[in-house]
C-alpha cells in the first residue's frame, strides 16, 4: 500500500504569507492614490501654494501613515508633475515660471486642437449624451459652488470627449499634459467668472459636435486653454515683479 505523504505545512504557510503580502501592498497602493487624489485636490484649489514645502512628519501626522508610505505618497505627486524635490530642502508644490507656463500650455494647444480635428463627425448619439450627462454634473458641482467636484467633472468632461478621438495614445498624451498643469489652473479655478466662462464652453463644444462643426470646436478648444493659462501668469507677475514672457511665445 502506498503511504499517504504528510501535508507540507511549510508550502502552504508560505502561500498564507504571500496572500497576506499581496493584500497589504494592495491596501498601500489604494491608500497612495486616495492621499495622491487629496493632495492633488488641494493643489488645484489653492489650499497649497506654489513653492509650499510638503513636510513628511507633517504628513504622517495628518494622514496616519507610515514614513514610507508617505515617500510613496511625494514620489506620486511629482510622477504627476504637482510636486518637485529638491536636495537638502524636501518637497515642495511644483512652481512653474512664466515661460515654463507657455512653453506647457502651447504642447496643450498642439495636442488638444489636434485631437479635436481628429474626431469623427458626426459622432454616436450615445456619445454625445454620455458627454452630456457628465457636463450636467459640472452644472450641478458649478451651481453649487463645490469647487472639489467642479475639478473632478471638469477632467472627466474633457476625457471624454478626447476619448471620442479613439487614439488611445493621444489622450494618454493630452491627459499626461492637462495633469502637468494642475498646480497652474489654481489661478482661475477659484475666481467664479473663470468657472462660469468654462462651463459655458463645455455647452458650445456640445453644441458644435451636436452640428458638426469642426472649426468651432478646435478653436473652442484653443481658446479654452487661455484663462487659466494667463491667470497664472497674471498672478507670478504680481507676486515676483514684471518677467519678460517673450510676445512670441
Amino acid at each position: 500500500m502506498n503511504s499517504v505523504p504528510p501535508p507540507d505545512h511549510s508550502t502552504k504557510r508560505t502561500g498564507n504569507r504571500l496572500r497576506a503580502a499581496a493584500v497589504r501592498d494592495r491596501d498601500v497602493e489604494l491608500t497612495v492614490a486616495r492621499v495622491s487624489d487629496v493632495l492633488e485636490e488641494q493643489i488645484v484649489l489653492g489650499a497649497l501654494h506654489p513653492r509650499e514645502r510638503l513636510v513628511e512628519d507633517d504628513l504622517c501626522e495628518r494622514f496616519t501613515l507610515k514614513r514610507h508610505v508617505v515617500r510613496q505618497v511625494l514620489a506620486e505627486l511629482e510622477q504627476r508633475g504637482l510636486i518637485e524635490r529638491r536636495k537638502n530642502f524636501g518637497a515642495l508644490v511644483k512652481s512653474y515660471d512664466p515661460h515654463e507656463v507657455l512653453d506647457l500650455y502651447a504642447v496643450r494647444e498642439i495636442l488638444e486642437t489636434n485631437a479635436a480635428a481628429c474626431i469623427t463627425l458626426p459622432i454616436a448619439p450615445e456619445r454625445l449624451a454620455e458627454l452630456a450627462d457628465i457636463q450636467r454634473r459640472h452644472d450641478e458641482a458649478v451651481a453649487a459652488g463645490d469647487l472639489r467636484s467642479v475639478f473632478r467633472a471638469n477632467m472627466a468632461f474633457h476625457r471624454a470627449l478626447f476619448a471620442l478621438t479613439d487614439n488611445a495614445a493621444l489622450t494618454e498624451a493630452i491627459r499626461e499634459y492637462e495633469r502637468r498643469t494642475h498646480a497652474i489652473r489654481q489661478a482661475s479655478l477659484l475666481f467664479p467668472h473663470y468657472v462660469e466662462k468654462a462651463r459655458v464652453e463645455h455647452h458650445q463644444m456640445l453644441d458644435a459636435l451636436a452640428s458638426c462643426d469642426r472649426a468651432a470646436l478646435v478653436e473652442l478648444c484653443r481658446t479654452h486653454l487661455l484663462p487659466a493659462r494667463d491667470a497664472y501668469i497674471a498672478a507670478y507677475v504680481r507676486r515676483f515683479g514684471n518677467t519678460d514672457t517673450g510676445s512670441e511665445r
